[in-house]
């Protein structure tokens, strides 16, 4: 646990103050946003709970009235099949055939046309009013097809009431099983348009009743440009004919606007029912209440922020000059790398994890004849030297936990933790091969000309971090005192410690540990 010390230390950092700072009015932007959140949630349920009962009050009353519709025809097409019917004046035909039930105002009418789509009989108009009628969809198809069952006509304009309308069929067959014509059951679409026109739905909004085939019976908003429309390319109507009853939220094809749409087929019909409520409607509501809590709450934290900013700018002054100080406390000046004091500390900790199964390896390095280039060439290229030879030796070292540095004059030390002892090998014969390829153009020292010595000392226990420093650097004297351009590996036995002088992989002679 930290100290009230260090805790309050810590309460004096620019960090901590501009945590504070924005922490406190985004917490109050978070609890509202949530609440926002949940607030559209909940107006999106109600939503989607309004179009689900509007559409179930409204598929009930169109599947109510086609059945009635269709219970009408079924009985005039078993009527015509009875000879005694068929047989009768054409009078008590019509008192048969049509009763004050199905020919109630909103039903439209009921019409018999024989097998040349002539009018025989009709509930309303005098027979035979209008020609033929043989060029009707719903005449076409039932001679076509004898099992086509209930066929919902295309929306078409009546050529005797001239009102538009949908025609509701079915066959009449003679009794030698051939063609006999076609029984009717006519709606106006006004009747959907005064049914629909009771529910109240914003001016975006929209209730589309289409056919299976894409073909659009009547759209509310009422407009007779809707009438009779082919829809069956546009996308959200590929969507709903797939699923057949379910919700999502798209852009209309007819006008743009975004909408939650709630489709579903209508009974066993091959129509299609959907109500789409416009988004603008669902979250207008909303929307207002979340431009003012926002604008509100967005002013405060933008003075919080400030006032933080305010407070911490001389932390943040204090803070940048202890860093660049706390930096160049441990960066060597002239080579840019860790100095002795960076090693110290990172020797001290890497021999505290090192135990059997992470061993730890140590290369001291050393410019071999530097005093010579000093005195021939002057200390400017001497430091030339010094710096290219701390590229070379960062350049050899590839893993990031692994450290150079510069531990003072022409000295370097290579920390490389979890390294068995043939691995620092190869890494010291490495930096043998980048230190040759150190050169100074402009006092006209070749690549080649530095050659470096190396100490090598291996642990797997850890220890004294005097002790091994020591072993590492007796190391690099016996390969000074061999010739130089060589590693020298010190090796501790439990009684007689001892070095071996190596040069590349090759073990050339061994010598006492001091």
């Amino acid at each position: 646990m930290p100290s009230p010390r260090r805790f309050l230390a810590g309460l004096q950092t620019v960090r901590v103050w501009v945590a504070l700072g924005v922490l406190a009015p985004l917490g109050m932007l978070l609890v509202s946003g949530l609440m926002l959140s949940e607030l559209r949630r909940e107006m999106w349920a109600r939503a989607d709970d309004t179009s689900r009962n509007l559409l179930r009050v409204i598929e009930t009353d169109i599947v109510r009235n086609v059945e009635i519709m269709d219970l009408a025809l079924q009985g005039m097409v078993a009527k015509l099949e009875n000879p005694l019917v068929a047989a009768a004046p054409e009078g008590l035909r019509q008192l048969i055939l049509f009763d004050h039930v199905v020919t109630a105002e909103g039903m439209g009418i009921l019409v018999q046309f024989d097998e040349h789509g002539t009018g025989i009989l009709n509930s309303r108009y005098p027979s035979g009013l209008g020609g033929s009628f043989s060029d009707r969809d719903y005449f076409q198809v039932h001679r076509r097809n004898p099992d086509a069952g209930l066929y919902i006509s295309k929306p078409y304009e009546s050529r005797m009431s001239g009102a538009y309308t949908v025609a509701f069929s079915r066959r009449v067959t003679k009794p030698d099983g051939s063609f006999g014509g076609v029984v009717v059951a006519t709606l106006r679409l006004s009747h959907f348009a005064r049914m629909l026109s009771k529910i109240g739905l914003g001016p975006d909004s929209s209730i589309n009743l289409v056919r299976r085939d894409g073909i659009r019976i009547v759209r509310f908003p009422y407009d007779v440009r809707d009438v009779g429309t082919d829809v069956a390319g546009a996308s959200n109507f590929q969507r709903v004919l797939q699923e057949r009853s379910g919700r999502f939220v798209d852009y209309a094809d007819r006008d743009g606007v975004q909408r939650l749409f709630t489709f579903t087929q209508v009974g066993d019909l091959p129509l299609i029912l959907s109500i789409g409520l416009s988004t603008d409607e669902i979250e207008a509501g909303w929307r207002a209440k979340a431009l003012m809590i926002g604008l509100t709450l967005l002013a405060l934290f933008g003075l919080a922020v400030l006032l933080a900013l305010l407070c911490g700018r001389e932390l943040r002054r204090r803070e940048a000059v202890e860093a660049e100080l706390a930096r160049l406390s441990v960066t060597d000046g002239l080579t840019g790398l860790p100095n002795r004091r960076r090693f110290d500390a990172a020797l001290q900790q890497a021999l505290g994890a090192a135990r059997g199964d992470r061993p730890l390896a140590l290369l001291i390095v050393d410019a071999d004849h530097f005093k010579r280039f000093n005195d021939r060439y002057g200390h400017a290229v001497g430091d030339e030297i010094l710096r290219g030879l701390a590229r070379c030796l960062a350049a050899a070292i590839h893993r990031p936990h692994d450290l150079v540095c510069r531990i003072g004059g022409e000295e370097f030390a290579v920390i490389l933790p979890d390294t068995d002892e043939e691995g620092a090998a190869r890494v010291a014969e490495r930096l043998h091969a980048e230190a040759a390829t150190v050169a100074v153009a402009s006092a006209g020292i070749p690549a080649g000309a530095l050659t470096v010595s190396i100490g090598l000392a291996h642990t797997t226990s850890g220890g004294s971090q005097a002790e091994f420093y020591r072993a590492a650097d007796a190391a690099l004297y016996a390969a000074k005192s061999a010739g130089r351009n060589r590693t020298c590996r010190a090796e501790t036995r439990p009684a007689t410690p001892h070095l071996r002088l190596v040069a590349g992989a090759d073990v050339v002679g061994t010598v006492s540990a001091p």
